[in-house]
């Protein structure tokens, strides 16, 4: 179910570009260029989330990245709220995360998107996001594996959203979920031939 929309086009392009400028802040990048530890696409799998900071053996720029990532998607959303109400943060949360995984700065070459995720997924509605955040450190503890767990948290997260009656939210995270296991393409063809990296590993 998607939200009745009450806001002039002017607002929705506003929250949509503000949003998406939020979300497209590379915080892995800036991160690692700050603490000395070289340019991220040289290291691992390129990506500039949490789990390829991680790789360079800084646990606490790895940290820092997932609290920045996440918050990202959180502000972005919790901000149109605040001014526009529910359908705007809906938008917001749609455009940071769009930010996030195609940034104009980086030539629309972005990150995989979970942390941002998980962000707009509490500012929406922060029961489902805590569960969310549950079924993926249940699913790490299991595996070991970052991206499983990223896959089945996200999927999870549509059936959080239904069982806590919050109907509304469905679309977007639906269509969040999509992104998210399309980025994983590569991710998923590796779990099933069983060489993807696990966490630690």
């Amino acid at each position: 179910m998607i939200p009745a929309f009450e806001l002039s086009v002017l607002n929705i392009l506003l929250v949509a570009i503000t949003s998406y400028l939020i979300g497209s802040v590379p915080f892995g990048l800036i991160l690692a260029k700050l603490l000395g530890l070289g340019n991220l696409r040289d290291i691992g799998s390129g990506n500039i989330g949490a789990t390829n900071v991680l790789r360079t053996g800084n646990k606490l720029a790895a940290i820092l990245t997932l609290v920045f990532d996440l918050g990202k998607g959180a502000l972005a959303v919790l901000t149109a709220s605040l001014f526009y109400g529910e359908a705007a943060a809906q938008i917001a949360g749609l455009a940071s995360f769009l930010g996030h995984c195609f940034p104009v700065w980086l030539k629309f070459k972005g990150g995989k998107g979970v942390a941002t995720f998980i962000g707009i997924l509490l500012a929406l509605y922060w029961p489902a996001g805590i569960l969310t955040c549950l079924t993926w450190l249940s699913t790490a503890f299991i595996s070991r594996i970052s991206s499983l767990s990223a896959l089945i948290s996200s999927a999870a997260s549509i059936f959080w959203i239904w069982l806590l009656d919050k109907p509304d939210a469905v679309f977007v995270i639906t269509t969040l979920t999509i992104f998210i296991w399309l980025r994983h393409r590569n991710n998923i063809s590796r779990i099933i031939a069983g060489t993807e990296t696990k966490i630690n590993k």
